[in-house]
């Protein structure tokens, strides 16, 4: 639509924690955009009240500021989980959510993300707008035809494929060339056409929204493909490190690795889109688990044979090697630490005991006097 202030793009993605730069720059541009939406519609609104018929611009100027108010509560709770920029990648997570979620616009349709949303809005501000400066009291025939016929051609562009969207925007070009030969013939028309620009408009609204939910379903499908490929290429290493924790480590975790291939192809429908990327958040969290369950003990044994080193270092710099205790500890921890597979307790409380004897005795060589 015309006009300075346009929608901002929308950053990231579903599920993705977006950058706090993309989300500050797209936060003052949806506020902005709010402004600037919500001055148009009550000019919009203030000018359908002026004119002679306003109980037909009305339904539409409140289904306009609907969908503002929908957008204008979405940023209400983005700026609050945004808190002034004092976000972690978790607070940047949900923002994505925020962003790319459904909003329920309560305008008949099925609830959308953000950006169609805003697309949504501008499509309805753009349609009062034509269909305003087209009074029935004032304008002329012919040009509002000419505008109807150029709504109906925006409205074949965008129905692309979609037989059923052909179908539609076909019988409003057959009552659009039915009236303007009624008009050639110097008929009233004038009752129809308004009908007929208000249905015009309609089918170009609808469809833009969408082609946009089309593109956004599009996006969406393909960052749930790059995603399941990313957890399934992590599965390999993470059954190589789990087969390794349990051939070094004495009673390992017990984490299934999950199979990524179990989720079965990426939907192609919303609804099912959606459950499957809520199913791969799923698999993603236990991946993560897994990985960490089993890297911990070994990362411990690992810490067990640098803290013995240690030690032992420190035992020889301040004479306690020569103790036979102390030798007979160094013994113990080190044999626990290597054993495979390795008692992970039960070294930690003997490189424990190590470290303790091994510390510098009151009054003798590095010990306090």
């Amino acid at each position: 639509m015309a006009g300075d202030v346009v929608a901002p793009v929308a950053p990231g993605r579903l599920g993705e924690a977006i950058p706090a730069r993309d989300l500050m720059t797209y936060l003052d541009g949806l506020l902005t955009w709010l402004d600037d939406r919500r001055a148009r519609l009550d000019a919009l609104d203030a000018a359908a009240q002026a004119t002679a018929d306003a109980q037909r611009y009305t339904p539409d100027v409140v289904l306009a500021l609907t969908v503002w108010q929908s957008v204008r509560t979405r940023a209400d709770e983005l700026l609050a989980v945004w808190d002034s920029g004092r976000v972690t990648e978790v607070e940047r997570e949900r923002l994505s959510q925020l962003v790319w979620g459904r909003v329920d616009t309560r305008a008949g349709a099925a609830p959308v993300s953000l950006p169609e949303a805003l697309t949504l809005c501008d499509a309805m501000v753009s349609a009062l707008r034509t269909r305003l400066a087209f009074d029935p009291d004032t304008a002329d025939v012919v040009a509002r035809l000419r505008g109807v016929r150029a709504s109906l051609v925006r409205a074949e562009d965008l129905a692309g494929t979609d037989t059923a969207a052909h179908e539609r925007v076909a019988g409003l070009r057959t009552r659009e060339q039915r009236l303007s030969e009624q008009a050639a013939r110097g008929g009233d028309v004038t009752g129809p056409l308004a009908e007929l620009e208000t249905q015009a408009a309609h089918a170009e609204r609808d469809l833009m929204v969408a082609v946009s939910q089309r593109r956004s379903l599009a996006r969406a499908r393909v960052d749930a493909h790059t995603t399941a490929a990313a957890l399934e290429a992590r599965e390999p290493a993470l059954h190589e490190l789990a087969e390794r924790c349990r051939r070094e480590v004495v009673d390992p975790p017990r984490n299934a690795v999950p199979d990524v291939s179990r989720l079965g192809p990426v939907p192609e429908d919303r609804a099912g889109l959606d459950a499957y990327v809520a199913r791969l958040d799923a698999v993603r969290r236990a991946l993560d688990a897994a990985q960490d369950a089993y890297s911990e003990p070994l990362r411990e044994r690992a810490e067990l044979r640098y803290r013995v080193g240690q030690a032992t270092t420190l035992a020889a710099g301040n004479g306690r090697d020569a103790s036979p205790t102390v030798r007979a500890a160094h013994d113990e921890a080190r044999a626990a630490v290597d054993a495979t597979p390795c008692d992970v307790d039960l070294a930690r409380a003997l490189v424990e005991q190590y470290e303790h004897l091994a510390r510098p005795l009151p009054g003798g060589q590095g010990g306090p006097r």
